[in-house]
Order: structure tokens, then sequence, then C-alpha cells
């Protein structure tokens, strides 16, 4: 947008310019050649009564002088010649002694004044020229010639030229500048409004636009926005606060009837021990849903900005947490990632990503495997691989392990595992951070889990 401006504010003072400059010039240029004209025409006058007693024979005269005095100040050449054409006096001699063939001459000793441009085949150039007659009582004695190279006055028209372009030069130069800042400050309003967009689209509920005082449509879509994305904060704050109140209250009476449940079975018959043992079941699984909904409430809430975090060093304490399930089940974690491998992580938020990718994968993952997690940088960012052997995932299935409380089949059971609110919770998780995950098929069987992170760099930290 500021290209745009900055092409319409230059396009229209260029044309400006052109309108008011190239007439101006022309007007210049012809009254250059007229005043030229009429000076060389008044210089011509004056030689001619100093040098007409001379040529009448009345008194002796300097002709010879005459001429070079005019040159020397003018720069104009001046010739003298008598009736038949002949040279009395030339302020720059040429071979030849006799004038006579030279049309302006003609026309002076016809007694006529001749005016014009013409081209010198002796001299190769054009001329601008002047014959007067000298002539009295009807007899003409002589004539008088001054003539200049077309090239004085059209050095006078170019430098003019220049002037003009330099002028138009300079006033290109701060129009520009006045566009530049016009229409940065048109354009910053709109900048800092899309920035704004950008972090609020990526979860910054809390972002604001700056509201600039002017101008006036800029200053109202920024009001517009900051209105629209604290309404947007309200909403989601009074729905983040609802499924965690809801699912806090929900856990105190979950409790209470896991343990009623549990104290019943004494009283019972044995041949309702299959319904009380299922009734537990679902009570702990209830328990369950809701410790994850309250963990996605969390995650979805900005909480602590991120910080340099050694992601080798959290996966290596991960993976000694979790050691003892994986050799109880008979599965081998193995880490390899260089060290150190600096991202850009809130606290303990990347040891709930990992917990919650290395329980999905011991779920899934069967006896004698093993699940390896490798990764390093790349360009900016930093990806770690989770990789199982466990049956994996459909295309469609990759697709949707994002929904909240979609499961997938495990081979253990053949039902869903969890509730659908892992997955939900990393991508949450990561998304605050800036990172992103991604579900691939392993090489060989088993499921791929890249997660990618912010790196640590020296522009970055800076």
């Amino acid at each position: 947008m500021t290209r745009r401006l900055l092409l319409s504010y230059l396009s229209l003072t260029a044309l400006v310019l052109v309108v008011l400059e190239v007439p101006l010039g022309m007007t210049f240029a012809r009254s250059e050649r007229r005043q030229l004209t009429e000076a060389v025409r008044h210089d011509a006058f004056a030689l001619v009564l100093l040098s007409e007693e001379t040529l009448e024979g009345q008194a002796p005269g300097d002709l010879g002088g005459l001429v070079a005095s005019y040159q020397r100040t003018t720069g104009g050449r001046a010739t003298i010649v008598d009736a038949r054409g002949a040279r009395l006096a030339d302020s720059a001699p040429s071979e030849g002694e006799n004038f006579a063939n030279r049309p302006e001459i003609q026309t002076a000793l016809a007694g006529r004044e001749a005016v014009g441009v013409r081209y010198s085949h002796t001299l190769g150039q054009r001329l601008l020229y002047v014959a007067e007659p000298v002539a009295s009582a009807g007899q003409v004695h002589g004539a008088v010639r001054i003539t200049y190279p077309a090239t004085f006055v059209e050095r006078r028209i170019r430098r003019t030229w220049l002037l003009l372009a330099g002028t138009g030069a300079v006033a290109l130069a701060a129009v520009l500048l006045v566009s530049l800042w016009l229409a940065r400050s048109l354009t910053w309003p709109l900048r800092e409004l899309e920035a704004a967009a950008s972090r609020l689209g990526r979860g910054g509920l809390a972002t604001r636009a700056p509201v600039p005082p002017t101008p006036r449509e800029a200053r109202s879509l920024a009001l517009s926005f900051n209105e629209m994305a604290g309404q947007l904060e309200r909403m989601v704050g009074v729905q983040q606060r609802f499924v965690a109140d809801a699912s806090h209250q929900l856990r105190t009476p979950l409790a209470a009837l896991r343990l009623r449940l549990e104290n019943l079975g004494p009283e019972l018959p044995p041949s309702a021990r299959d319904d009380l043992d299922g009734a537990v079941a679902e009570s702990r699984r209830l328990s369950r849903l809701v410790d994850g909904l309250l963990t996605l409430a969390r995650a979805e809430r900005t909480g602590s900005p991120p910080q340099p975090v050694d992601l080798a060093e959290v996966v290596t304490e991960r993976l000694a947490a979790w050691s003892p399930l994986a050799e109880e089940r008979s599965v081998q974690l193995e880490g390899d990632l260089p060290r150190p491998l600096p991202v850009w992580s809130a606290p303990d938020r990347l040891d709930q990503v990992l917990d919650n990718l290395l329980a999905n994968a011991l779920e899934v993952a069967p006896p004698a495997s093993r699940i390896t997690l490798t990764g390093g940088r790349s360009g900016d960012l930093v990806e770690l691989h989770v990789v199982d052997q466990g049956p994996g995932l459909t295309p469609e299935g990759r697709e949707r392990a994002f929904d909240r409380f979609w499961r997938g089949a495990t081979p253990r059971d053949g039902h869903g595992g969890g509730f659908g609110l892992g997955l939900a919770i990393v991508r949450q998780l990561l998304a605050t951070d800036g990172g992103s995950i991604e579900l691939r098929p392993a090489s060989s069987t088993g499921l791929d889990v890249v997660l990618r992170l912010r790196a640590v760099t020296a522009d970055s930290v800076s």
C-alpha cells in the first residue's frame, strides 16, 4: 500500500511538473532566441552608425579595430563589406575576401535588413545572422553583418532546460520525502492492526492495537478491533472458567461416589460384584476425564511467557521418569538429541507435552518394542520425533487425532485407550509457545509424532 501511495503522489507531481515546465521551457527558448536576435540587430545598427562615415569616404576610421572590439566584448563575429561585397573588416578572417555570394550580404546590399539562421558550408555549422545595409541618401555604401553560432543560443537554452529539470528533480525529491512520511503515517496504523490481528489469531487474546489520533477511519477501525478483541477475550475466558470450574466441582462428588461404590463391596452379594466393578471403573474414567478437561483448560490459557529451555535435558528427565513403566511393559525407551538444544517454552510446559506423548506411545506400544526420541535444529526451528512401533493410525485417523474426545482403537483391548484429549492438550500447549505438531506414519509400523519448536537464536534472544 505504501508503494501505491508513493507511486500515485509521484505520478501526480511528475504530471504537474511536465505540464508546467515543458511550456515554460518552450516559451523561454522562443524568448531567448527573440532576445538574442533583437540584441544582435541593435548591435548591427550601432556598427552601421559607427562605420557609416568611413564607408562614405567622409572620414577615416579604424574598421578593423571596431569589429575586433565587438568580438572581444560580445563573442560575436562582425564583418563589414563595401558596396561590391568586398571585405573591409572582419573580426574572424577566413579564406576569401569577397562576401557578395552570401545571401544575407546580397539582401543587405539591396538595401534591406536580413535576419535568420542558415547553414554555413564554409564553417560547417548553423549560424544566426543579422545583416544591415550602410546607406545614405538612398545609396548603399556597404553592409554590416554579425553572426553567432546557433550553438551559442542553444547552449543557453540547454542550460535553461537543465535548470528546469534540476528544479523538477528537487521538487520530486521533496515530494518523495513528504509522500513517504505521509504514506507511512497512513499505513502505520494498518500495519500495527495487521500485527495485532496476527497475534490475536495466534491465541494472544490480550492483544490490543494502538489507537492512532489520525486518520479518523484508522482510529475507528482500531477501536472496533480492540472492542472485538476484548469481547472475544471475555467470551473465551468465560468458557475456559466454566470448563475449569465445572471440572473442578465434579472432582469432589466423583471421588466421593467412587469411595461409596468401593465401600459397598463387602455388603453386596457376589452376583453383584461385576456390576460394582464396572461402576467403579466408570467412576475412575470420569475422574480421569475431568482431570483431562482441567489440563486442557489450563493449556488454553496463555500463562507464563516462553523462555529458553534445553529440550535435550527435558527429554532425558522425562525418559528417566517413564522408564519404570516402560520396563514393566517390556518397552525400551531411547533418546538421541544433541546437547544443548535450546528452544522457547514456558516452564514445565514441555514436561506436560512429553508426558502426554509418552503416555500415548506406551499405551499402544507392543511388548519388546521400542520408543525413540530424536531431533535437532532445522533452520529457525527444532524438530523432535517421537516414534513408536504400535499399530499407527490411518490417514483419516491422523487428521482427526487432534479433535477433542476422538479416540482411536488400541491393540490392547480393541477400544479407545483414552478420552481423546491428550493430543488436543499437546497441540494447545505447543501453539502457546509458537510451536506445532504433526503426525506421520513411521518408516515401518507405528507413528512418528513430529514436534516443531522455536529455536533459541542470537536474533531471538536480542
